[in-house]
Order: C-alpha cells, then structure tokens, then sequence
C-alpha cells in the first residue's frame, strides 16, 4: 500500500486546478425538444445537475418504476443466490408477472431480474417478505431508505407501484432520477436493469426458463442500457431510462406520458449536446521525487484524462495530489509514484496515476 504526501496543502478551488479554457464549449443544441409528459427531467449521471425539466417536482404516481427501489434495497442484502420457497400468499397479486407459483423455489437474484425485466408484481412482493417478514414491513424499508436519499416527495405504500387508492403512494421526476442515479452506482442492478433477456431458473422443482426485458428503448435508442417502465390506469405510462454516449452518462424519467419512448429519444438528442469535455489534467507538468540514500531526485509525469460534463459542473471540479515523499532505487520504468484525484461536489470521479518514467 502506498503513503502518500499532499504535494498540495487542502483541496484546491476549481479556479486554482484548471487554466482555462477547461472545456470546449458544446456544440450548438437543437431546439428546445416540445414532450407529451406531464413531469420530466433529464439529469447528468455523475453530477446530478438537471439539464432538462418540466414540472420535475410534481408529486404524481409512478406505477411500476417503484421497482427500482424495491430491486435497490433487494440486492443490498447477503444471500443473493440462495434458494428459498416464495411465500404463497405474497405472490397473489394482479398484473404484470413473472409467473410464479405457490411452491416455487427461487433467489433474490432472480426476483431483482423478475421486478427489473417482465415488471413482475408476483417478484416485488416475494421479495418484500423474503426481506422484511411482511410486505407492511418492507414498504417501511423503503421509506426509511427514501429519506436516507433524500428523497423528499416520495413516499411508497407498495412494493410493486400498484395503484394506492388513497393517493399515497408517489413520487416526482426529479427524485426518481435522483434514486436510479443511486441504484445504477450498484453493479449487479446496473446489469440486470440493461439485460435484454434472461435465463432465469425457479420453480417446484427449479427449472429454466426465460424473462424479457419490456423496455424497448434498449434496442430502439442509440446507448441506452436501462433502466425501468411502468403503467398503471392512475399513473399512465412511466419510464425512467439510462444513456450513455461518448463518454457521457444521462438519466431521463417521464411522468404520465402517452409518447414516452419518442419522449426520451428526443430528449437525449438535446441533452447531449449540452454536455462539454472539460479536461483533467495534473497540478504541475512533473514531479520531482527524493530517492533515499542520495541527492538525486526523480522527475515523474501526471497522466492526463477528460470527463464530459454539463457546463454548470465544470467549475465545481476540484483535484488532490497525493505523492510518495521519497522512493528507494532502482524505480522501475512506469512505476506508480502517486495518483492525481479529482472531486466534483465532494465525490470523487476520477483517479489518474503519476508514474516513474525512466528507471532510476
């Protein structure tokens, strides 16, 4: 394990890190895209800066993107792959299902692939209990781990997004966005939400079979690799989807939204082409180390690297240098010496060697 020394004294202000220009400006946006849904927003995936909204905060039902929290919470526990028997009267539930019966043996890995894949209701209420002992109980998990988000106006009285007849049962664009930008940090949901169809194996006794993912954009719109769909008569058509292109990561949700796949295609065509590259690059142009036992000292080199980002986010960059104080000879040709790192809002996004360029 390396230790490192600050080469410098804190974390620098974006001013101090990068001389301008830091980022190419974007090339020129197509007109403002005109939606059919009643709440939307696109969101930059490593910021969380909006870069498109339209009644982002309105509190409105959201069917069965309500998954994404329950297949979230599902695949933080221990146990992913162990076999249980789901629980009769849990799976007794109308709606979109992942066909399972009373008597199956099944794991929680297949019922994430379950909710996130053919939307199964069946799969998001086997899940609760498995977690929680109840689906009362699992529902106050998820509004635990709601205001943990802070997710201020969602509020979850199902597991599945079915309807809730006293209309407590919500959400809004903007936190949905918020909450998949979190799950998508999760490997194991980032590849199931992207999956376009599984083998799965449940049953009495457990066999194969396949599930089918209903999100079209996966094959309809260039880059996107998730992420959930949802209908229901009060909530109409709702979709929350992921995009990546040239480098770039979005997340769009749409709210009640007769034309949700169009929606989001356009959306991502505008959006994109508000992001810039804004350039990462080290402190100094070397870095001279101390080599024990001598006077000499070794000059080392930062690698350099780029990040697209909307506009608003470039100047919330920050970067640390951390370097090893002194080094013993021989240091091999591209040695790692230290790392440059960098931080947009506290978080970091980015690590980049400094390496020993010629043996010493």
């Amino acid at each position: 394990m390396f230790i490192f020394a600050f080469i410098a004294a804190a974390v620098m202000s974006a001013a101090a890190c990068f001389s301008a220009p830091t980022a190419a400006l974007p090339a020129q946006a197509s007109p403002l895209p005109q939606v059919s849904a009643r709440s939307c927003v696109v969101i930059d995936a490593v910021s969380g800066d909006v870069l498109y909204a339209q009644n982002e905060r309105e509190r409105l039902p959201m069917a069965s993107t309500t998954k994404i929290m329950s297949a979230y919470i599902a695949l933080q526990q221990e146990g992913l792959d162990a076999p249980f028997v789901v629980d009769s009267e849990a799976i007794k539930v109308e709606g979109s299902s992942m066909g399972l019966c009373e008597g199956d043996t099944v794991t929680l890995r297949t019922l994430v692939t379950g909710m996130l894949l053919p939307s199964g209701n069946d799969a998001a209420n086997a899940a609760a209990v498995r977690v929680s002992g109840s689906i009362e109980s699992f529902v106050g998990l998820m509004n635990e781990y709601a205001a943990e988000l802070g997710l201020d106006d969602t509020h979850f009285v199902t597991p599945s997004g079915l309807d809730d007849y006293t209309d407590e049962h919500f959400s809004t664009a903007l936190d949905m966005a918020s909450l998949t930008r979190t799950a998508l940090q999760n490997a194991d949901f980032r590849h199931i939400c992207g999956t376009r169809s599984a083998q799965v194996e449940f049953g009495a006794p457990p066999y194969k079979r396949w599930l089918s993912n209903t999100n079209r954009l996966l094959t309809g719109c260039e880059g996107v690799f998730g992420v959930k769909t949802g209908f229901t008569d009060k909530a109409r058509r709702c979709l929350v989807s992921a995009c990546e292109r040239n480098g770039a990561e979005l997340i769009c949700v749409t709210l009640n939204d007769p034309d949700d796949w169009s929606d989001h295609s356009k959306l991502y065509d505008y959006c994109f082409g508000l992001m810039q590259q804004a350039e990462l690059t080290p402190e100094l142009p070397g870095y001279k180390i101390a080599l024990a036992g001598g006077e000499k000292e070794l000059l080392c080199t930062g690698e350099s690297s780029s990040i697209s980002l909307p506009a608003s986010a470039v100047g919330r960059l920050e970067r640390v240098t951390l370097i090893r104080p002194f080094l013993y000879a021989p240091v091999a040709p591209g040695q790692q010496v230290g790392e440059t790192r960098f931080y947009l809002d506290g978080r970091l996004i980015r690590s980049l060697p400094i390496t020993a360029p010629s043996a010493a």
